[in-house]
């Protein structure tokens, strides 16, 4: 693999030498380690061990400084062919991100601090996989952030053993009694609480020396002054020294009988406590953050509350004047630092994270209407899975009236229903959905609806790879998209015309939809109400096309006509539709005189209808979702079209027959017109005629 990580500077501290350590071990295990960061002490180190630095002002916080930072970031993606954007930063986060977008390249991020929740934050939480040092960061990330916890990893921090020797407390000289803090000198350090403890326990403890390593950045020289200052008042100078920044950390530890960890506020992990046990020192910690993860009070160190100098000068007094304690607390920590913090197992982690970024890909299918298209995007549905199989996880947004045809599809993973006449109805509800959508991190997404709505959820998904039509419903949201020529294809084809820029051919274009066991028991006790022997056949009309599209409809007197002729022949008529067409279907029952009609209107689900029509010997529909529904279940069908043209409609199936007359008018996609001659010159006797062919 080839990775590149990205931060703000490589100076001394926790993050820099994470990221240190990792590109050491991945040019070890032969992949190729890239850092850009701001520069700093620890390019040298960098580049000695194998990895390569470009220099970029990638910590600058300005956001025309940013911006200028991503074509130089992407140029370096391309340059070294990367595999992932690791971003370890908010600021060059920013950059990264928007770099491995243009580039499609997988963005991963890692979260070193308990961020404020702020939008400048956010992208932390915008890596296809996001990795959290502690368990309370990974809360705080889900909680504050919204981030999925499916995305969430977590991998500690980790210490390289060959760097640090263990020296057990009781071998360590007993002189005098060195307690150290190492950090940056801010407040949230704790550095002036510390000061505080350290004079209450001069007072106990002999021969005491007192080690503040680190430095305060420009902007906090104030509050060094004001430990300086705190540190004169107390009587604690002449036991004091500030020693500033350290580079030799083990060298540092080696010296010290106590290391105390004063932060006030969330502490993401706490690297210098597993450094201190790792050296064999004990570990005096306030109880913040990610500590609780590492150290197990009593056993591995002691916790003490925030801001509590009393509390922290006790902890400090009980290990110095307990010899065995310390020893104990020592050799504990290190134990659970050989086996759950060193730097082989957290490469080995990382790596993982990786690898699972690479061969773990989200695809999202948009469909939410209407119930006939979402039949007909079943031969789609099916060829995606086949191209995409292990590995793949995929999801489909459908409508809330749809959504039952796909609850048994096989060939999905997950079913997302949008509710357009609820809670996402309107731009808001618009962009809460997108944002649900952006939040699964998908890879690619699939949009056969190809409308405005989709192309914008489309986009506001963030995936990087958007595919369907280049039309003029916002088509230039998706960055794969062909011409919509309006050719006059079968539908299914139209649909397989997106799904062969992801290298998918047509080569089964058969519908299908998953009745269940229920459903089909269901239809058995229905008809047996009506004493329909196993012999019978039935022949299945569907009532009424729609009621917003009159045109579609035929006229209920040549259906009444149909039915007389039907019922002579002794076949049985099963009649659906949903509850607006119950009136008609009534209105055709009282026309068709003798004929033994039975009425299923609004009786029935999707599942259920398809159990139905399984039964049928033929099934006749205007165009609408019934037709559909029975091409999916392989019954032959005779289809009425009027309004609306069959080379551009008409369901894929192996026998059926379709009646339409060629007018100067027709298709004229109308749903209302005032003359309907398209469907009133399709006579009974032409249906008739048809059944009869489709019934040998």
């Amino acid at each position: 693999m080839n990775i590149l990580q990205i931060l703000p500077e490589l100076k001394v501290g926790g993050v820099e030498t994470g990221t240190l350590d990792l590109a050491k071990y991945l040019v070890r295990l032969g992949h190729k380690a890239v850092v850009i960061s701001g520069g700093g002490e620890l390019v040298k180190e960098l580049e000695s061990v194998g990895a390569i630095h470009y220099e970029l002002p990638v910590q600058e916080k300005s956001i025309f400084k940013m911006i200028k930072m991503i074509p130089r970031i992407a140029e370096i993606i391309k340059k070294e062919n990367i595999d992932i954007v690791h971003a370890r930063s908010r600021s060059p986060a920013w950059s990264a991100y928007f770099a491995s977008r243009r580039t499609g390249t997988i963005f991963i991020t890692t979260c070193h601090g308990y961020y404020r929740k702020h939008p400048f934050s956010q992208v932390m939480g915008w890596g296809k996989r996001v990795i959290a040092l502690s368990n309370v960061i990974a809360r705080h990330m889900i909680d504050d952030f919204g981030v999925p916890h499916q995305r969430i990893r977590l991998v500690p921090r980790s210490v390289d053993l060959e760097k640090y020797k263990f020296l057990s407390p009781d071998k360590r000289r007993k002189d005098e009694f060195n307690v150290g803090i190492i950090g940056r000198i801010t407040p949230i350090k704790g550095h002036l609480h510390f000061i505080k403890a350290m004079a209450k326990v001069a007072r106990v403890i002999p021969r005491l020396k007192i080690w503040i390593i680190g430095d305060a950045p420009e902007s906090k020289q104030a509050y060094k002054e004001e430990a300086q200052v705190l540190v004169k008042r107390l009587g604690l100078w002449h036991c004091t020294e500030f020693l500033g920044t350290q580079r030799d950390i083990p060298e540092i530890l080696s010296h010290l009988d106590l290391l105390v960890l004063a932060t006030t506020t969330h502490e993401a992990f706490g690297r210098v406590i597993i450094e201190a046990q790792a050296a064999g020192v004990p570990v005096v910690a306030t109880e913040v953050g990610g500590v609780v993860d590492i150290i197990e009070q009593g056993k591995t160190g002691l916790l003490v509350p925030p801001a509590d100098p009393n509390s922290m000068a006790g902890a400090i007094i009980k290990i110095l004047k307990d010899p065995e304690l310390a020893r104990v607390l020592a050799e504990n920590a290190y134990k659970k630092v050989r086996e759950q913090y060193n730097v082989e197992l957290m490469v080995k982690n990382t790596l993982a994270v990786y690898q699972e970024a690479l061969t773990n890909f989200k695809i999202l299918i948009i469909k939410f209407s209407s119930l006939g298209d979402i039949i007909l995007s079943t031969a789609a549905i099916k060829a995606i899975r086949e191209k995409f199989a292990k590995g793949y996880k995929i999801s489909f947004l459908v409508g809330e009236g749809s959504k039952e045809a796909l609850l048994r599809c096989p060939y999905i993973d997950e079913l997302l229903v949008a509710d357009f006449k609820g809670k996402d109805k309107g731009i808001k509800g618009l962009l809460r959905l997108g944002g649900e959508l952006r939040r699964q991190n998908f890879d690619l997404v699939i949009d056969l609806q190809n409308n405005r709505t989709s192309h914008i959820l489309s986009y506001l998904s963030a995936s990087i790879n958007r595919y369907g039509y280049d039309n003029k419903k916002f088509g230039f949201l998706l960055n794969h998209r062909i011409k919509d020529l309006k050719q006059a294809i079968p539908p299914v084809t139209h649909q397989f015309e997106i799904l062969k820029m992801l290298g998918i051919e047509p080569n089964n274009t058969s519908l299908e939809l998953w009745p269940s066991e229920d459903d089909k028991q269901y239809i058995e006790e229905l008809l047996g109400a009506h004493w329909l022997s196993a012999q019978t056949k039935i022949i299945g009309i569907n009532v009424s096309a729609s009621v917003r599209w009159e045109t579609k409809n035929w006229p209920l007197q040549q259906m009444a006509k149909l039915c007389c002729e039907l019922g002579k022949r002794d076949l049985r008529i099963v009649v659906t539709g949903t509850e607006k067409d119950a009136a008609q279907a009534q209105a055709l029952i009282n026309m068709a005189g003798g004929a033994k009609i039975i009425n299923t209107c609004a009786k029935t689900s999707v599942n259920q209808l398809a159990a139905l029509m399984k039964k049928c010997a033929v099934f006749i529909s205007m165009d609408s979702s019934p037709l559909h529904i029975a091409a999916a279940q392989g019954v032959p069908f005779v289809g009425l079209f009027g309004p609306t043209d069959p080379r551009r409609h008409l369901p894929p199936a192996a026998k059926y027959a379709v009646i339409r007359k060629d007018l100067p008018c027709s298709p004229c996609y109308k749903p209302k017109c005032k003359n309907k001659k398209c469907m009133e010159l399709i006579t009974a006797e032409e249906v008739l005629a048809e059944v009869d062919k489709l019934l040998l």
